[in-house]
């Protein structure tokens, strides 16, 4: 007998296929192969992508850079979402700011928190290394606060409340206002502080303002700067006129997305879970079920996320599941979505790295550019007006049983 098997043998042949299988044999036979090249040290970011990450959550990084390229230079509006302590942990100056500058973000979800511990290093504190296990009793005995392994004074809370304060108190937020319009208006103020200070790198705040960037916050009262608008209605009563409109919020987002698809097609990256991600993803269903317009959800979805898949928090909810509620099309969860199961710190600086470096960046006159800023903010009243056209268009069917009372109660 051979040493080996000659792979025409009749030994081997194949029994006889259906359609079926057929098909997926040929589909299967189609497949890249798993064959990494050895590593040398002289590749590109976008080749060690190509080259070394073949499989496992190494294969869902390759594919979260595959569908960043697709999205930075085919032309898809990118809506961000950003949760957890990022700013702390400085991702937002490492990557987001880079991107927003890029032109690459169009649209930023994320939290109030990390709006808000941005500008402590506007205001020229530092945050530390700390070891997460030095005993928080005895930080909180020097006064020092602790987002597991990152840590600052508990002084820079109060002057950095001092300062959302007082720009609070300014005659421009004395009006109720959408979230988007309110960071825009912070931005806008934070910017010309830092460059009066000769800051070294713009606030998020600061940089998404200069580019025309909205900003949304799906929980504003669940953070340290709306905090201080509770501090100054306690003390200034009705006199102190700034309010959120949750209402207005909502369908602005909703204008924003509903603008955009019609215009191309929408990305979304996902970064972390929890209020952002959700709050930007019901914009679909708000267009579709809620509103009744014909919305087909985003066309690219991307999500870094530690939480498992199977215990029903939406934090961890991947795009086929999200097709169900009309957030994502169908062409997305078939084609360009991934879940890349990993910690968004550990993984998405060098994705940025990647993109950024890639032959996509236009060269011209040395821009930074990846491809020119959208401005959405400033196209918000155009997105208002089209969707207040368009919701009046199916007005007399959305009447329809509004003042019903529903079957199911009798």
């Amino acid at each position: 007998m051979a040493d080996t098997l000659n792979p025409d043998s009749p030994e081997l042949d194949s029994p006889e296929l259906d359609s079926e299988a057929t098909t997926t044999q040929a589909a299967f036979d189609r497949s890249p192969e798993v064959r990494p090249r050895g590593i040398t040290g002289k590749e590109s970011p976008a080749e060690l992508l190509a080259t070394a990450f073949p499989a496992f959550v190494g294969r869902q990084v390759r594919e979260a850079a595959r569908l960043m390229t697709k999205s930075a230079t085919e032309g898809h509006t990118v809506f961000c979402t950003m949760s957890g302590a990022m700013t702390p942990a400085g991702l937002h100056r490492s990557c987001i700011v880079p991107l927003i500058e890029a032109g690459v973000i169009d649209v930023l979800t994320t939290t109030g928190a990390n709006l808000y511990h941005d500008a402590h290093r506007v205001l020229g504190f530092r945050l530390r290394e700390i070891a997460p296990d030095a005993g928080d009793t005895l930080l909180r005995a020097a006064r020092i606060i602790r987002i597991y392994d990152i840590g600052f004074p508990e002084d820079v809370l109060l002057r950095t409340d001092r300062l959302f304060g007082w720009l609070m108190q300014g005659p421009e937020f004395a009006k109720s206002m959408t979230t988007a319009e309110f960071h825009n208006l912070l931005g806008k103020h934070l910017y010309e502080l830092e460059v009066k200070l000769g800051v070294d790198q713009h606030s998020l705040l600061a940089t998404a303002y200069k580019h025309g960037v909205p900003i949304f916050v799906g929980a504003p009262q669940d953070g340290s700067i709306f905090l201080n608008a509770v501090k100054l209605r306690a003390l200034f009563g009705k006199d102190f006129a700034f309010s959120l409109d949750v209402n207005l919020d909502v369908y602005t987002m909703a204008a924003v997305q509903w603008l955009a698809q019609n215009e191309g097609d929408t990305a979304v990256w996902i970064l972390g879970g929890g209020v952002p991600k959700n709050y930007t993803l019901q914009g679909e269903p708000t267009l579709s079920q809620i509103l009744e317009l014909d919305a087909r959800g985003f066309d690219i979805d991307l999500q870094f996320c530690v939480d498992p898949v199977d215990n029903g928090a939406l934090s961890s909810c991947p795009a086929g599941e999200g097709h169900t509620w009309g957030k994502v099309s169908a062409e997305c969860v078939e084609y360009a979505s991934v879940y890349v199961h990993c910690d968004v710190t550990a993984v998405f600086p060098w994705l940025t790295h990647a993109l950024l470096n890639s032959e996509a960046r236009d060269q011209l006159d040395g821009s930074r550019l990846i491809r020119p800023h959208k401005r959405l903010y400033d196209r918000i009243p155009e997105a208002m007006q089209k969707i207040d056209a368009d919701v009046a268009g199916v007005r007399d069917r959305l009447m329809t049983g509004i003042h019903e009372r529903p079957e199911e109660l009798g």
